[in-house]
């Protein structure tokens, strides 16, 4: 028993990390205020380990410790009381001590005790010559060793106590979780909930309008609210600036448990001030304890809080392969930052644009790939909706403006008049020196402007319209060439089509993929290439795949043409030679022999 006693009482010590810590002022002014009141060189803060008496504070002591043998403050923390030796070398258990042996005749040490009894050390002085301690000196020493106990428990809430809610958090979760994990049965079941109180947008917006003090009133109404629905008996978690933990009952059923959560929610959001504004959301996540990390219990329990946001649920339970795809997804982001700056990882493809009234082509749109050196070749429609959502969407672009300018000019030079089609994202058309970087790269690569063509969708455009659309009408001022992107799955208003400065429309391939057997589809992309036409665009239809779909779309008077039927996306050499081999070659400029 005396065994576990003492496991138990490092433990506790342990947890505080307080060994092996820098010196502090707050302890060193309790110690020096000993020394004054026994007028004695020596005091020190003395905490007990396995093997030895560490000071945390120090009079008059230059090491910072000592063998924990035959220490007196090992009997102060042992017994968690009061020792007194008025002469060491009188005193058979320590008159061979390391202290006596260092000149110390007299000690008083006052125990360092926590609120579970465990003793942590002593508030301790000690002087060279035997004497007696008052009552009165004992009791200011008692008080000090209280007040040396308030400072340690003090430092170890800072950093585990959230000032705002006055709840534990992450941290303490996670030493709560492993203390859980040490005490009780290994492969207990249990509930880990975590609650989320709104989304960053809907923070953002809610700051912007109201200012902090909404958000802090928030957080408070939560935690008093949780903490009383969980009781007395268990803890409620802060663990991020708007989300609470907690551990569901031992034995709690999972979908009993999520039925409850789901009515108390209801109550909730029929209460709380913020109810208009944000949206709260429950993550669960079944686990065993010590089959698993706390900060991994965490993360899971966030990842189903979101899935219960993006599906509109109030409670979601943690899902291995939607976590999966998460955990995929974050990969693909942030290798892909490592891929822009490799040099054999992102590559281009061209896919040829034909005139259908010369059946030549005329262009060609470079699209991106990524090789992945652990998954291999990555879709673009995987990876780039995620780099879209990042500040890589602007390296994205200048990499490939730049590999499709070089690779344009070295077919110019070589005699194929050609131009290339580069798309962009809604982020580009908001940066303020997008427009600038084009023409430089242009310029580098000895480039007119109309060479280059700019992709940009409609739902882009519509993103922040008016900033688009100036920054759409400096290109088109440049002389560079704009096209609509997939035309008729986005806005497609004919206000807004009169406001875009673009050249090219570009029939979406969802019209088109049905268009020899369906009729209405035959009619709406008829009407769409008219209109546009009427408003001065130039038409290109998109997916074209066979001769059928062709003619159909010749019918219509559609200017041009790109499809699987004419070539899939080739790198360049392939491109090359499909330029020298196909019936729909470019013309050429002047005679060409190198291509690359």
């Amino acid at each position: 028993m005396e065994n576990k006693s003492e496991e138990a009482r490092l433990d506790a010590l342990r947890q505080l990390n307080l060994l092996d810590t820098e010196p502090s002022e707050a302890f060193d002014r309790i110690t020096r205020m000993a020394a004054q009141i026994f007028g004695l060189p020596i005091a020190a803060v003395s905490l007990t380990d396995l093997d030895r008496q560490w000071f945390k504070s120090r009079v008059g002591i230059t090491h910072n410790s000592i063998p924990r043998d035959k220490a007196p403050c090992a009997q102060v923390a042992e017994c968690a009381h009061m020792v007194v030796i008025p002469d060491l070398l009188e005193d058979s258990r320590y008159r061979d001590s390391h202290l006596a042996r260092t000149g110390v005749r007299f000690y008083a040490g006052a125990p360092l005790t926590t609120r579970d009894g465990f003793g942590l050390g002593a508030m301790c002085v000690l002087g060279t010559e035997p004497r007696q301690a008052s009552a009165t000196e004992l009791a200011s020493l008692t008080d000090l060793a209280a007040m040396a106990m308030a400072q340690i428990e003090l430092q170890h809430a800072f950093g585990r106590v959230d000032p705002l809610s006055g709840l534990p958090n992450r941290i303490q979760f996670a030493e709560d979780l492993e203390d859980l994990a040490r005490d009780r049965p290994r492969h207990e079941q249990r509930i880990a909930v975590l609650v989320d109180l709104a989304s960053p947008e809907q923070l953002s917006n809610s700051v912007r309008v109201m200012g902090s003090s909404f958000t802090d009133a928030m957080v408070s109404e939560a935690a008093r609210t949780l903490t009383s629905a969980i009781g007395p008996t268990r803890k409620v978690y802060h663990i991020a600036a708007t989300q609470f933990a907690y551990l569901a009952p031992p034995g709690a059923e999972e979908q009993a448990y999520i039925a409850l959560l789901n009515q108390k929610l209801d109550e909730l959001r029929s209460s709380a001030h913020s109810r208009f504004v944000t949206t709260t959301t429950v993550g669960l996540v079944p686990f065993v304890l010590s089959e698993i990390k706390p900060v991994d219990v965490l993360r899971r329990a966030h990842s189903a809080a979101q899935d219960a946001r993006s599906s509109g649920n109030n409670v979601s339970v943690y899902s291995l392969s939607q976590d999966a795809v998460h955990q995929r997804r974050f990969r693909l982001l942030n290798d892909f930052g490592t891929a822009l700056e490799a040099a054999n990882q992102l590559r281009l493809v061209f896919q040829p644009r034909v005139d259908l009234a010369s059946r030549a082509c005329v262009g060609a749109e470079a699209l991106l790939r990524w090789k992945h050196p652990t998954f291999g070749e990555i879709s673009p429609a995987e990876f780039m909706p995620i780099v879209e959502q990042t500040s890589l969407v602007r390296a994205t672009t200048a990499w490939v403006l730049d590999a499709a300018l070089m690779q344009l000019a070295a077919w110019r030079n070589a005699g194929l008049d050609l131009q290339i089609s580069v798309n962009v994202s809604a982020v580009n058309l908001l940066e303020p020196d997008f427009v600038e970087r084009a023409i430089s790269g242009l310029a580098h690569h000895s480039l007119a402007a109309n060479c280059l063509e700019l992709e940009v969708t409609e739902s882009a455009l519509m993103e922040d319209a008016s900033r688009s659309i100036a920054t759409l009408e400096a290109i088109a001022r440049a002389g560079i060439r704009l096209a609509i992107d997939d035309f008729g799955t986005g806005y497609s208003s004919l206000s807004y089509l009169q406001r875009i400065p673009a050249h090219v429309v570009k029939i979406d391939q969802s019209f088109l993929r049905d268009i020899v057997t369906d009729e209405r589809k035959r009619a709406l992309v008829a009407t769409m290439i008219e209109l546009s036409h009427k408003l001065g665009y130039r038409m290109v239809a998109e997916g074209i795949e066979t001769l059928q779909a062709l003619a159909l779309i010749e019918k219509t008077t559609c200017d041009e043409a790109q499809g699987y039927l004419f070539g899939r996306p080739m790198d360049a050499s392939d491109f090359v030679a499909w330029c020298q081999e196909s019936p729909y070659a470019p013309r050429a400029r002047r005679p060409a022999t190198d291509f690359l």
